[in-house]
This record gives C-alpha cells, sequence and structure tokens, in this order.
C-alpha cells in the first residue's frame, strides 16, 4: 500500500514529530508508515485523515499486489 503521508504534511508545513504528537505516537512510527515499513491500524488512518481533512483513500493508496 502507498501512502501520501509526507506529501500531506509538506501541504501543511509539518514536521514528522508535530504530526506524531496530534495523533499520539512515536515520531518513528510516521517514518515508518512513510516508508511503507509500517501500515497503520484503521484508527491511525482515520486520525491522519483528520488532521489532513482528507479521506483515508486520498492519503492511502491500495497497489495491485495488496488485492492478493
Amino acid at each position: 500500500m502507498k501512502n501520501r503521508i509526507k506529501v500531506a504534511r509538506a501541504e501543511f508545513d509539518m514536521t514528522q514529530e508535530e504530526l506524531a504528537k496530534r495523533i499520539s505516537v512515536s515520531r518513528q512510527t510516521i517514518n515508518s508508515i512513510e516508508k511503507n515499513r509500517y501500515v497503520p491500524s484503521t484508527l491511525l488512518a482515520l486520525k491522519m485523515a483528520h488532521v489532513f481533512d482528507k479521506r483515508v483513500d486520498e492519503l492511502f493508496l491500495l497497489e495491485e499486489g495488496d488485492w492478493n
């Protein structure tokens, strides 16, 4: 699954640390999500969508291999 968290942060001029604090996770968690090493829970994805005022499917994109 691809994500656009880094792009969204740039649009809001927000650091990983600032996003992490807003959604109560560590900066390392945000870094891992951005680098596709960690897929966030539904709750975490919804929190990020709320912060950026976007739909979850605008931030997280399924890839072809995700359907298997």
